[in-house]
């Protein structure tokens, strides 16, 4: 390795929100759908199995190869348990779609994904007409007998895209009209792909309108790289000495690009050229060059937009010159395990500096070499950041696993090695 030189054309794995809901639409729509570049990881192999639970036809997901999926109008009863994995889109987006299904269905996901909050996403299905009983933690296991639904109005007390998607494939199926009242801003892939079916979806200010004037029919998408995936090789690549690297057929959709225009505030150089379109969706490139980057301040407004990405944003934070302050990251509380706890705890144990005031995050930025052994307890965004910062030649950084990043992110540490090969 000569220096720390990054370069050539990288493309990262396909977005996890929209390989969801792709699947899921095309689990809804009769007759046979095909999805090319579809993340292959372990969440969207769960979201895969429950579909096919309910009678749909999903082909293998396997990594540079289309999925080809054959819709019915009405999915079937699963003849036993709906096993999520993981994966928190899965078993509350699949709440929306069986809500309006009239048989019986009881899912459940692993030890992680039964400790996550559900009640947020059973009350409003609840108020349209579904019947759900929750586990006794407020989670999983949950027993949900859909069936007819009526139109709701419903005020979201958090910011989620997966309660919002859950309430709007609902009324899609059912056939009834929505208002959601948002209290900031979340992703709207759900949004977007209901609209390219014919659905009127109509945002003013915090509120939705959706009227189910659409409906849906087998389609192809081209799902773009995931951005949230996207961030830990821009962190890489800005951590560098030099040489730049480019990350093609990227997903560019503004709400999932708030982390990017936060770097750019510190100092990162990162260009953003938009080339294309899928299923209402802007994809693009990013050309990212090393920088010095120089702490920042990001408000609780902006967070939904950036959540998955504060991990990485907090370890390049404690490279930054400077104190950066995460305001109004609670919602780390409950991911895949209490990520506001272990993103401090860790770059402490590296010796690093950060904290926890409250719901905010504090890390001072240094440029001290780091040595350490970082624990993930299996939290494939905390396993990844720090990955990342192990790539810097004076650091001595452990990770204990590694491999969870495969939960987003397959083929990781080979991605991340192709960064800084030396290309003539």
């Amino acid at each position: 390795m000569h220096g720390h030189r990054v370069g050539g054309v990288h493309r990262v794995p396909g977005d996890k929100s929209i390989t969801h809901r792709a699947l899921m639409i095309a689990a809804i729509s009769p007759g046979r759908s095909s999805i090319s570049g579809a993340l292959t990881a372990l969440d969207a192999r769960s979201t895969a199995s429950v579909l096919r639970q309910l009678g749909a036809g999903i082909s293998p997901l396997r990594t540079e190869s289309r999925v080809t999926v054959t819709g019915r109008r009405v999915l079937g009863a699963p003849d036993s348990v709906l096993h999520c994995g993981n994966s928190g889109t899965t078993a509350r987006l699949m709440l929306g779609i069986l809500a309006a299904h009239g048989f019986e269905a009881r899912l459940t996901g692993d030890s992680s994904l039964r400790r996550r909050p559900m009640g947020r996403v059973a009350s409003p299905l609840v108020a349209m007409g579904a019947n759900i009983l929750l586990g006794s933690v407020g989670g999983l296991p949950i027993t949900i007998r859909g069936g007819a639904l009526g139109s709701i109005d419903w005020a979201l007390p958090v910011a989620s895209a997966q309660v919002k998607s859950a309430i709007l494939l609902a009324a899609a199926l059912a056939g009834v009209n929505a208002r959601i009242n948002e209290p900031g801003d979340s992703r709207d892939h759900t949004e977007r792909m209901l609209t390219a079916f014919g659905f009127e979806v109509d945002r003013v200010g915090h509120a939705i309108t959706f009227r189910p004037t659409g409906r849906f029919t087998p389609f192809e998408i081209d799902v773009p790289g995931d951005p949230s995936s996207a961030i830990f090789m821009v962190g890489a690549a800005l951590l560098a000495t030099g040489g730049d690297a480019e990350i093609t057929d990227v997903g560019l959709n503004p709400t999932r690009i708030g982390a990017i225009a936060v770097l750019q505030r510190m100092g990162a150089r990162i260009e953003v050229a938009a080339t294309g379109n899928q299923a209402g969706e802007p994809v693009g490139r990013l050309v990212v060059t090393p920088s010095q980057l120089a702490a920042t301040t990001v408000p609780a407004h902006e967070v939904p937009g950036l959540i998955d990405e504060i991990p990485m944003l907090a370890c390049l934070a404690a490279r930054a010159v400077g104190t950066t302050r995460f305001c109004g990251v609670g919602e780390l509380r409950v991911k895949e395990s209490d990520r506001l706890l272990l993103i401090a705890a860790n770059l402490t144990a590296i010796g690093g500096n950060a904290t926890i005031e409250g719901d905010d995050l504090v890390v001072e930025g240094s440029d001290r070499p780091c040595a350490g052994t970082v624990r993930t307890d299996g939290d494939h965004r905390i396993a990844m950041a720090f990955m990342v910062l192990a790539t810097e030649p004076r650091n001595r950084i452990v990770v204990d696993n590694p491999g969870s990043a495969a939960v987003s992110f397959p083929g990781f540490p080979a991605a991340l090695a192709a960064l800084f090969q030396e290309r003539t």
